[in-house]
């Protein structure tokens, strides 16, 4: 490969993701490459964007906001593509209930961010003794849009929303979540796809990793193992959490030395991107022959698996979900409700381009559940001082019901399925 495909390929791998190379730019991969998972992915496209944009101006119409704002961050991708990092300097997406995008950055950034921008906006740069949030208000007066109800993303920091509010004094700044989750909780099927070779490509990484653990690895050497294969594969690692023996009593891990050895459990919970899209895959083995009571606690959670699966049908209130699988653990004496031993976290999260998204399955959540939305299903049982077991696949729901993204593990045996 010559110095100028090489810096070609690095230069498209920071704008687009490894998970998104091989699809973007095949003329660049040698003949003789291996083919990766991500060969072929379709990305988000422009059709797909201008859709989100219509889908959030109908919602305003409704909820009678005149806009929405979002800075840096997975819904500011979501609608524009542009990709930025949070700073102290606040870049802003500003969609109003009709036109065209309003964008809001630094003048000395512009150039980077519109590299990754990939709807028409309107932009408006900001110098470095300007008020960002005066620009922003000169946008929403220069639409006629100062002194409506301006939605707010939900994490959007605080002292974004105050230097809002200050400039827009005719104005109501006030949540916008309901747009934002409007949109982005509800999965067109070119997301679901993307999740999809996400989790072909953890469960791939999952099994080949389980094949190659030795006696007296750590944490880091099993997610390295982890990692490189994702990386082969085409995908960017998200994460991958190891906890072996004690440490997997604790659902994010301990700071005590961990060494893989006989009759020890180990409990992985491991994650890739690919096209801005997560997967969120745990699975727990035990290295070597399995006590009963280990087997038995595999056993209770992968059946709490399943009760989570079977009660999360359309209409049903997301909590009830969670409410179904502490029953059945409280008739088998686990808990009751989160106490140990027994599953001490929530059964499941939204997730989509952020590994956590709202809602929740967890007992007090009321939203309905609706085709579209996805989920964790990760129903774990904790016994601390002695192990944890967590199985965890992800569902998509759709009209008929829910549909796993990977299929869970039947058996302790085969705990990779």
């Amino acid at each position: 490969m010559t110095a100028l495909h090489q810096l070609r390929r690095r230069e498209l791998l920071a704008s687009l993701g490894a998970g998104a190379l091989a699809a973007a730019v095949p003329a660049l991969a040698r003949p003789d490459a291996p083919r990766k998972m991500t060969d072929g992915v379709a990305l988000i496209g422009p059709a797909e964007r201008q859709a989100r944009l219509e889908r959030a101006q109908a919602l305003m119409v409704k909820l009678g906001l005149s806009a929405i704002v979002t800075e840096a961050g997975s819904s500011m991708d979501y609608f524009t593509g542009a990709q930025w990092s949070r700073s102290e300097r606040p870049v802003l997406a500003i969609i109003p209930r009709e036109g065209q995008v309003g964008m809001v950055m630094p003048k000395f950034e512009e150039p980077s961010i519109r590299q990754s921008l990939s709807v028409p906006a309107e932009v408006r740069p900001w110098e470095e003794d300007e008020n960002p949030y005066a620009i922003a208000a000169g946008l929403l007066a220069d639409r006629k849009l100062a002194s409506g109800t301006i939605g707010v993303e939900e994490t959007t920091r605080d002292f974004i929303v105050e230097g809002l509010a200050q400039a827009l004094p005719s104005a109501k700044v006030a949540s916008g979540a309901a747009v934002f989750r409007g949109c982005r909780m509800i999965k067109t099927p070119a997301e679901i796809a993307l999740m999809q070779v996400a989790a072909d490509i953890t469960v791939a990484a999952l099994r080949h990793t389980h094949a190659n653990v030795r006696a007296g690895m750590g944490p880091k050497d099993i997610a390295a193992l982890m990692s490189d294969f994702t990386v082969a594969q085409g995908a960017r690692v998200s994460f991958n959490l190891i906890l072996i023996g004690e440490a997997s009593a604790y659902p994010h891990g301990s700071r005590q030395p961990q060494i893989v050895s006989e009759g020890q459990v180990v409990l992985m919970d491991c994650g890739c991107n690919v096209g801005g899209y997560e997967s969120d895959i745990s699975r727990t083995f035990v290295f070597g022959e399995p006590t009963a009571r280990q087997r038995k606690v595999w056993n209770d959670v992968a059946r709490g698996q399943q009760v989570a699966f079977e009660a999360a049908q359309i209409g049903a209130e997301a909590g009830s979900v969670d409410r179904a699988v502490r029953a059945y653990y409280e008739s088998l004496g686990w808990g009751p409700r989160y106490k140990l031993p027994g599953l001490s976290h929530r059964t499941g999260h939204g997730i989509g381009m952020d590994g956590h998204e709202p809602v929740n399955f967890v007992m007090s959540e009321t939203t309905r559940l609706a085709p579209g939305m996805c989920f964790s299903d990760e129903p774990g049982i904790y016994i601390p001082g002695e192990f944890g077991v967590r199985l965890e696949d992800c569902i998509h729901l759709t009209p008929q019901g829910p549909k796993w993204f990977s299929e869970p593990p039947k058996s302790l045996d085969k705990p990779m399925g």
